[in-house]
């Protein structure tokens, strides 16, 4: 147990910093992540800077966390709960900071592993190991945001990456359409009001990046994930 304590207290803020590094080297580099973006553009290509607007508070959520992890000063439940999670935190981030530098060499199918590795590793772990939300503890409630900002930005990822590697220019099926729906409704159904409202935001993204009346159905998609997430949590 000690030994993890130390492992992770050292590890995760580690992998922060490699991904942090690895986000600045996709702004600054050239071509850049948003060069990159407009070249492939295809049908779960969201609006760009919706992106950075997500990064933003995440990581100040995450550096609230990763205090919280390094000082260790919650009761055992709550530390062994951050401890346990920082091992799939940091397989996250060492996932999307490698991630960057595929993107931006246009390698997008290899890229695309890393983003399918560390979008189910987020969404398997808080469906089946995170321990349930106690809003009164601050290391759980900081667990839940991290991880679920995590996985819910994972879910727009995982579908960005995929459509520009193999479909770039590709207009959406029926079938895509339908499937898009249904996917998002049942996925807000079974989510908190944190993991359903990063859904919701993916689809606003979504929205605001396509056009004609696949943005709009894109737009009702959110609204209806909305109050979906709504309706279950709140009433």
């Amino acid at each position: 147990m000690g030994n993890t304590q130390s492992t992770v207290r050292y590890l995760a803020p580690a992998s922060f910093a490699y991904d942090f590094a690895a986000q600045q080297y996709g702004l600054l580099s050239k071509p850049n992540m948003l060069d990159i973006h407009n070249r492939n553009l295809a049908a779960f290509s969201p609006y760009p800077y919706f992106i950075g607007a997500f990064f933003f508070p995440q990581q100040i959520f995450q550096l609230f966390w990763l205090w919280k992890l390094w000082k260790q000063d919650g009761n055992a439940q709550e530390n062994a709960m951050m401890n346990k999670f920082a091992w799939v935190y940091s397989l996250g981030n060492v996932c999307i900071g490698t991630w960057m530098f595929f993107w931006n060499s246009n390698n997008l199918e290899v890229s695309n592993v890393f983003v399918i590795i560390n979008t189910f590793a987020q969404l398997g772990y808080i469906a089946t190991t995170l321990e349930p939300l106690d809003t009164r503890s601050t290391p759980n409630f900081l667990t839940h945001i991290v991880a679920k900002t995590f996985a819910g930005i994972g879910v727009l990822d995982l579908l960005h990456n995929t459509a520009a590697a193999y479909y770039v220019g590709v207009e959406p099926s029926s079938l895509v359409q339908v499937a898009t729906g249904v996917g998002f409704a049942a996925a807000a159904s079974m989510s908190d009001w944190i993991l359903g409202s990063c859904l919701v935001y993916d689809l606003v993204a979504l929205a605001c990046g396509q056009h004609g009346g696949w943005s709009r159905l894109l737009g009702g998609y959110a609204a209806m994930a909305a109050g979906i997430v709504g309706f279950k949590n709140f009433f």
